[in-house]
């Protein structure tokens, strides 16, 4: 870990700092920077590597299910995002999956449900999935189409899911289906549907520019006992958007991962790079282009970790997480694009450090709510607060 300073903030406290320095050993003996062409084998290999390793027991809640604390802990998962980042990209989508997929599950499953899903998620035993996003229904929740009807003591489920990490690969999906309590977001229920469910299949898989696990999901009349329902009939929004609160921050978190891990590769290229007769960091253009970007990362997690730490206070973060999230990704895309340039013709040859991290670091600014998303929510928490 490049610098360290930042641990020494006032929103830390000594363990976290602990945390992170000894997920940074760990991953640097154990994360391998090439994963090869299987990536659905090399998630599943990272997966049990992180569960075996302790790390998942922070992405799910309850000590009594596996988890680190009766809580998730905010500033603890952005920091592992933050590490894991730095190290790999895969390595991150890994964890957060674990915490994103099964986190309505520690947030409003029965204990039962925490007791059969949570335990092995923490151990890297089961694999999760939020399966969320629909073909015509991204960031606007409330137009989802995928629907269940109740039948007895089961629900029927029809539709699709698209755009799901870890489609494929998953042995749990956390699916959230219109039930039709009431019209819009308040008629959405959340129900957990087993891989290998009759009905349930995998429609497609989907690759990407930064790859891993992504399918589009389909489900034909497909049963699912009540009893996997999460939280009551109707509130699947609000458990959709709890979840998301608590891991949109962690989205800021491993974008800042990727901009350190820029800055290193920028500061050895330029600092060994022959140039006339110097180095590449002898001139000032360059000079320059390191302390903007050395000043984009610190901007960006001054806002990550405020947000963190005001949720593990308690407090509401809807617009400080929306504020992290988009300044993270969006400054980050903008620190690795230097490093790209200032490593010239190898920045851009494939597999090269800085040529992944483009790839890793642009998608972040489209999932779990796009740049633009963020900014209507940033405005319309403004806008409450001027009525």
């Amino acid at each position: 870990m490049a610098d360290q300073s930042y641990l020494q903030w006032p929103f830390f406290e000594p363990r976290h700092a602990l945390l992170a320095r000894e997920l940074d050993a760990w991953a640097a003996q154990n994360i391998a920077q090439e994963h090869g062409s299987d990536v659905d084998a090399a998630c599943r290999h990272l997966v049990k590597q992180l569960g075996e390793a302790g790390w998942l027991r922070h992405a799910v809640a309850g000590a009594d299910f596996g988890g680190a604390g009766e809580q998730i802990d905010t500033r603890s998962i952005c920091l592992i995002r933050e590490t894991l980042a730095r190290h790999s990209g895969l390595a991150d989508f890994a964890f957060a999956m674990q915490g994103l997929g099964s986190g309505a599950i520690s947030l409003a499953g029965t204990d039962a449900q925490k007791q059969r899903y949570l335990t092995r998620v923490a151990k890297g035993e089961a694999i999760s999935a939020f399966a969320l996003s629909e073909p015509d229904a991204g960031s606007d929740v409330a137009a989802m189409s995928c629907s269940a009807v109740l039948d007895g003591d089961h629900y029927v489920i029809n539709g699709e899911k698209t755009w799901i990490s870890n489609g494929g690969i998953a042995d749990v999906y956390v699916v959230f289906v219109r039930t039709g309590e009431a019209p819009g977001a308040r008629g959405i229920t959340a129900l957990i549907v087993d891989a290998g469910t009759p009905g349930f299949e995998i429609a497609e898989r989907i690759d990407v520019i930064a790859p891993h696990p992504l399918a589009r999901l389909r489900f034909t009349d497909c049963r699912v006992p009540v009893s996997q329902r999460v939280g009551a009939g109707g509130e699947g929004f609000k458990v959709a958007m709890r979840t998301l609160d608590v891991f949109r921050t962690s989205v800021a978190a491993a974008a800042l991962g990727f901009a350190r891990r820029a800055l290193d590769e920028a500061l050895h290229r330029a600092t060994t790079r022959r140039m006339f007769s110097g180095v590449l960091a002898d001139f000032q253009l360059t000079q320059a282009k390191l302390a903007q970007m050395a000043t984009q990362i610190d901007s960006a997690a001054l806002l990550t970790y405020r947000a963190a730490w005001q949720r593990d206070q308690g407090g509401n973060v809807t617009r400080e997480a929306a504020m992290a999230k988009m300044t993270a990704t969006e400054n980050a895309q903008q620190v690795i694009d230097a490093a790209v340039q200032m490593w010239g013709g190898m920045g851009v040859v494939s597999e090269q450090p800085v040529e992944r991290l483009y790839r890793e670091i642009r998608a972040l600014r489209i999932y779990e709510g796009a740049t633009e998303v963020q900014q209507l929510i940033i405005a319309r928490e403004l806008l409450k607060q001027a009525h």
